[in-house]
């Protein structure tokens, strides 16, 4: 791995050396425990730089990534001298942003970014491993949340953060104590800002939640939860999860998959790893979002239903989720920066406003849209899916 040290006062690179790291300590996994046959990652992100502060790379959890990133042939690491990060803003937008995306940091968050918060309608609280996302979703919900350019903020205090969440416990409000959704225990949302198996084999952070969820002595009933687009799964297979986990699989139609969701492993290849986690004992589901009234979308969503089916054997705990297509003025305006080209429709004239309680804005499909829709999705899934929870519609 190369390593860049900047060097002082002109901003230019300083000399270039060898980092030799000791590599993380493998996770126990159960004697019994065989990994599922899996077919190989269809895609693997590889950033072009890497920037890493000084307080993160003397974190236990930053040590291990670096590791990772040596084994995963990462070059131009840039160790920084402090705990600020360059700016990645330049003159051409376009270009910053592709350079963004490119681009990894490896930081300790601010205390303001990990007070746990609660997650509705997913989890009682989110559990972030980083911000950001290398993908290419030309609805990505990102746009409206993270502000600066969209580098992949990955967080190197895992280590504390995972002991400190004891005392969550039992203290929920969108799972914890309801009568629809108790049986969860309390929920960690591992997913709400990034796709943590998209940086899983940089970073190894997934694994590092899952062995603690599944090992952990808890003072309660407890689940983590992720949701993803990719299908990097071979690493997670034979982890001590005591399913405690559950991993769940953002899937569509055909059409947006194909034209939308850039970057990413396709449906099949996700459906081929959903088989293979349900296959190792992990409670499962599906993330059907974002839904679009594409045409042909009874018949495209019919057989993704199906393909879903197919996946996951008859009485495993499944789940599903179904979300809309929805956008802001702000990211419809970020959207079609990042994405000129976009065929995605954010014509308001076509939406109905939904207003929040602090007078946010929201575009969401008309009422007659969104009955035809519900209606068809509750009678499909009970239908194609007999004994997955739909846990709700938005």
């Amino acid at each position: 791995m190369t390593v860049v040290m900047p060097g002082r006062g002109s901003g230019n690179p300083g000399p270039v050396f060898s980092l030799v790291m000791t590599a993380p300590a493998l996770l126990t996994a159960p004697d019994t425990a065989a990994a599922p046959a899996v077919p190989a990652p269809s895609r693997l992100w590889t950033p072009k730089r890497v920037l890493v502060t000084r307080s993160a790379a003397e974190r236990p959890h930053g040590q291990r990534v670096l590791s990772r990133l040596e084994a995963a042939g990462v070059d131009a690491i840039e160790l920084l001298p402090g705990d600020r990060l360059p700016s990645l803003r330049g003159d051409d937008d376009r270009a910053a942003f592709m350079a963004a995306k490119d681009t990894m940091a490896l930081v300790v968050p601010p205390p303001s970014k990990r007070k746990l918060q609660p997650i509705p309608p997913s989890a009682d609280f989110r559990l972030d491993l980083a911000e950001g996302c290398p993908a290419h979703c030309q609805y990505c919900y990102l746009a409206g949340s993270l502000s600066g350019p969209p580098i992949t903020r990955v967080w190197a205090d895992l280590d504390e953060v995972l002991e400190g969440l004891d005392d969550h416990v039992g203290r929920g409000t969108v799972t914890s104590g309801t009568l629809e959704r108790g049986g969860e225990g309390t929920t960690f949302e591992a997913s709400c800002y990034t796709d943590p198996l998209a940086i899983e084999h940089l970073t190894g952070g997934l694994s590092r939640m899952v062995e603690h969820f599944g090992t952990h002595a808890w003072p309660g009933p407890v689940q983590l939860r992720a949701t993803t687009k990719f299908d990097d799964v071979a690493g997670l297979l034979v982890l001590p999860h005591g399913g405690r986990t559950r991993l769940r699989f953002s899937v569509n139609a055909t059409a947006v998959d194909r034209r939308f969701e850039g970057a990413t492993a396709k449906v099949p290849a996700r459906l081929g790893a959903l088989a293979a986690v349900a296959a190792a004992g992990y409670p499962v589901g599906v993330t059907i979002a974002p839904i679009m009234p594409v045409d042909g979308w009874r018949e495209q969503y019919a057989e993704l239903l199906d393909g879903i089916a197919a996946a996951v054997p008859a009485g495993h705990d499944l789940t599903v989720e179904c979300i809309t297509h929805r956008f802001t003025p702000g990211s419809k305006e970020t959207l079609l920066d990042w994405y000129p080209r976009t065929k995605l429709d954010m014509d308001e004239s076509r939406r109905t406003t939904k207003r929040g309680r602090f007078g946010s804005v929201k575009h969401v499909y008309p009422r007659e849209t969104m009955a035809e829709l519900r209606g068809w999705f509750e009678r499909e899934v009970a239908e194609r899916l007999p004994g997955a929870r739909l846990l709700y519609w938005t």
